[in-house]
């Protein structure tokens, strides 16, 4: 009989989101929605010096943003709640003793002072530091009876001395390990806090999570987890971890100085600031989605439900990614061309009015389709477009003159061009661009120097949407003062 598919996302929230943790949220949201199963948010707290509620908001708000809705979770509950597990305290403790019943835990009431020293002593022989299992030869009624007394303690795994632990990873295969070379690691802290060890495998089991996708940095403590649930006798979920990302270069993992020296060069990992830089969510997922899987050998542009429809874990790679940020531009620039009209302009709203612009409606629907194919992200839009919300613009003068004319040249095409749109009561694109042309060749330039003249005369910028796209959305009366104002400037220099 095969168990319902349910999977979680259980980030701590000690730092920042980034895309690794966005990965790991998305591969379990893609499962659980391919095969109607469910998804949980998990909010891993328990490092308490580390915690901090900013990071639980930037995850919080990251998920949403990505559209990655969860259908569990700290936010609007269900069955399994607690879903913090600073909240599900009793329950771990209540499983810590479960298992000292079972004989596969201890408590420890080993000071600080003489773990370092036992640590120092091993590093001095050369020999991993493991711990010595002074405690675990106690006898529990004393240990009994030093806890009554209040004696400070924690609670440590019963761990195999002898044989080795073996486990299945879903993309690795089986990993066995010595049991000699574990530690008797600690489950609950002499604070009564449980750590991860027992947290997350006690909350696996109450949430009946069925598959356990997350990042490669769990592997080597793989076989604890594995040991922790058979101590209890629990069914084991489905183990499977992910790929590591690696720098842009190719070598070594992504640091945070690495992180940092990214956002000098325009480029960001972290999920909150690649939104701001003017990313849409269906790229990132698109690209990060491709950073440890394969979707179609024939496409590489996918939406969220066209990745859900084709997920599969047998297409996940163990092999590392290496960062590429170029694909991230090429996948952001493709999904915004993708988008509809009235879409992007909905998204484009809040960016032109952060850079101080309060477009209309109408207008801005017009702008977003002169824009579309020609920005990577929608930040870009504000310097390709800007023009059409002011009412004044101001060319650099050094490039009002046509290429190979001298000022006064460029000012009588211009003005001879103005002229043309003047008398007419309205501007039609295509007539004017017609009479535009005849102009140039009636004063011997090609077409595309009048143009380069208007252009920057009209719209301030060398680069823009085209020429007569852009006139008809900035209407007769502006374009007529703005090239006004332009012949002035060359008629001074």
């Amino acid at each position: 009989m095969h168990m319902p598919v349910t999977v979680r996302f259980a980030p701590s929230p000690t730092g920042r989101m980034h895309i690794g943790s966005a990965r790991t949220a998305l591969y379990n949201y893609l499962l659980a929605k391919r095969v109607g199963g469910r998804f949980i948010l998990r909010i891993e707290d328990t490092d308490q010096k580390r915690f901090s509620p900013e990071a639980e908001a930037e995850i919080i708000e990251g998920l949403r943003w990505l559209g990655l809705d969860w259908d569990e979770g700290p936010d609007i509950g269900g069955p399994h709640a607690p879903y913090r597990q600073t909240e599900a305290r009793e329950i771990y403790r209540e499983h810590a003793q479960r298992l000292i019943e079972k004989d596969h835990a201890y408590p420890c009431f080993c000071t600080a002072e003489r773990l370092a020293r036992m640590r120092e002593e091993h590093r001095a022989r050369k020999e991993q530091p493991l711990y010595d299992g002074l405690c675990r030869r106690l006898d529990p009624a004393e240990a009994a009876q030093r806890i009554a007394a209040g004696e400070r303690h924690v609670i440590r795994f019963k761990t195999p001395n002898e044989g080795t632990t073996t486990v299945t990873d879903m993309l690795r295969g089986e990993i066995s390990v010595e049991n000699k070379t574990l530690d008797d690691f600690i489950l609950v802290k002499s604070d009564g806090l449980a750590l991860y060890h027992l947290a997350a495998m006690v909350d696996d089991r109450r949430m009946a999570v069925s598959h356990v996708i997350r990042g490669s940095e769990w592997l080597s403590t793989l076989p604890l987890h594995a040991l922790v649930v058979r101590a209890f006798g629990w069914r084991e979920p489905a183990w499977c971890h992910l790929s590591l990302f690696l720098k842009p270069s190719g070598k070594g993992k992504m640091s945070k100085r690495d992180a940092t020296q990214a956002m000098t060069e325009g480029h960001s990992i972290f999920i909150r600031d690649l939104k701001e830089m003017g990313y849409i969510p269906e790229g990132i997922l698109n690209w990060i989605a491709l950073m440890g899987a394969s979707f179609d050998e024939a496409q590489d542009v996918f939406t969220l439900e066209e990745m859900i429809q084709r997920f599969d874990l047998g297409h996940l790679n163990p092999s590392p990614a290496a960062i590429n940020f170029e694909k991230a531009d090429h996948f952001n620039g493709t999904h915004i061309r993708r988008l509809s009209t009235d879409d992007l302009a909905a998204r484009l709203a809040p960016v032109f009015a952060k850079a101080g612009y309060a477009p209309d409606g109408a207008k801005l629907r017009q702008v977003a389709a002169a824009v579309q194919v020609r920005i990577v992200t929608l930040d870009e839009a504000v310097d390709m477009g800007g023009f059409f919300f002011r009412e004044n613009v101001a060319p650099d003068p050094k490039d009002l003159p046509g290429k190979g004319l001298t000022p006064a040249q460029s000012a009588d095409a211009l003005r001879a061009a103005r002229e043309i749109l003047a008398a007419k009561p309205a501007f039609d694109p295509t007539a004017s661009e017609e009479e535009l042309r005849a102009l140039a060749e009636k004063l011997g330039y090609k077409p595309g120097v009048l143009f380069g003249i208007m252009r920057s005369a009209i719209t301030g910028q060398t680069v823009s949407p085209p020429l007569f796209t852009s006139m008809e959305i900035i209407g007769r009366e502006t374009i007529l003062a703005r090239m006004g104002a332009a012949e002035a400037v060359l008629r001074k220099m």
